[in-house]
């Protein structure tokens, strides 16, 4: 299993130089493409935080496929990240406003 994360995080590292071609498509793109590119993307910005090789394989497999299907599932159903994160902003300053009173 040592072996495995070795390599995945060297073709990781080596591939970073150039991620885009795997994190940049068309919307239009099949769903297993575009499920690569966010595995991928999500993967990468969690090497970058450091916090990839916190928990094991497949708990941190489990965790990058669930955050994928709902970012698939919001884009399926014509909602944007940024229209989440917009209501997650509201929500948020309302949670805000009442706790201040």
């Amino acid at each position: 299993m040592k072996k495995f994360l070795i390599c995945f995080m060297l073709l990781l590292v080596s591939g970073c130089a150039d991620t885009s071609r795997y994190t940049t498509i068309d919307a239009n793109a099949p769903v297993k493409t575009r499920m690569r590119a966010c595995l991928v993307s999500e993967a990468t910005a969690k090497f970058q935080a450091g916090t990839l090789f916190t928990q094991g394989l497949s708990a941190t497999s489990d965790e990058l496929v669930s955050i994928c299907l709902r970012k698939l599932a919001l884009q399926s159903a014509g909602i944007s990240e940024e229209s989440q994160s917009t209501a997650q902003s509201i929500i948020q300053n309302l949670r805000n406003f009442g706790s201040a009173n």
